[in-house]
């Protein structure tokens, strides 16, 4: 297994900076195989150690299935309340960073997956690999009847775009509810085309990616799960 020096470890991990890495081993506070460490620079197996008697969390990449509640924005930056104060502070000072695939805009819930893997981030974002999202929409006005057909029809224009969308599903659930799949991702796509279909989007929950639905994560708001992003992956594509 992969040796990696001790205090680049822990650092890219988020717990500390180099200096707290050397302050810790001179109070004990880390093993490695059951010894205690004598220097920083010590090359170790990540599984192998213990920081304060407790093991490293996601040594080996950090990937997460959130239930995104509303009122909170996919960024690092932005001012307003952030997805990632629901998650450890130590997991914003990881390098390789963890961050969403793809965002979902501040009034918009539902789920989200973010991860530090490159390899993930390109299979669900990919358009060869047709990642369908399928996202419940609660509108201001009653459907008019031609809304499934022109979703369908891949001839929709948005305003600003220079193409059409591609073909959409939508499946109607009421007079006001229906539930939207797209194959790609747009910016705000689902509100703009009911937009240009002369209806306004009130709700909207994103209820699965691929064959990955919100509810079989049985997840609150504000909660997440962790799991290795192949686990992820086997579970998006069914």
């Amino acid at each position: 297994m992969k040796q990696e020096r001790l205090d680049k470890l822990l650092a890219n991990l988020g717990y500390g900076s180099r200096r707290d890495v050397a302050a810790w081993i001179k109070q004990g506070l880390i093993e490695v195989a059951g010894k205690a460490v004598k220097s920083p620079s010590q090359k170790v197996v990540p599984d192998e150690v213990l920081l304060d008697g407790e093991v490293l969390d996601y040594p080996h990449g950090l990937t997460l299935i959130y239930h995104k509640p509303l009122g909170s924005v996919c960024s690092h930056k932005e001012i307003g309340r952030l997805i990632y104060e629901d998650f450890p502070e130590r997991w914003m000072h990881r390098k390789p960073q963890i961050s969403s695939v793809g965002r979902l805009d501040k009034e918009t819930s539902g789920l989200l997956i973010l991860t530090d893997d490159g390899h993930l981030n390109h299979f669900l974002t990919s358009p060869k690999h047709h990642i369908a999202k399928r996202y419940r929409v609660q509108l201001a006005q009653p459907l008019q009847g031609t809304e499934v057909a022109l979703f369908a029809s891949g001839t929709l224009m948005l305003e600003d775009d220079d193409k059409p969308c591609l073909p959409a599903e939508l499946d109607v659930l009421s007079d006001s509810e229906a539930e939207l799949t797209l194959h790609e991702g747009r910016y705000h796509q689902v509100r703009r085309m009911f937009v240009a279909a002369g209806n306004h989007v009130e709700k909207l929950t994103r209820i699965s990616i691929g064959e990955l639905t919100l509810a079989s994560t049985a997840l609150q708001p504000g909660a997440y799960q962790a799991l290795h992003a192949e686990a992820v992956q086997r579970l998006v594509s069914g």
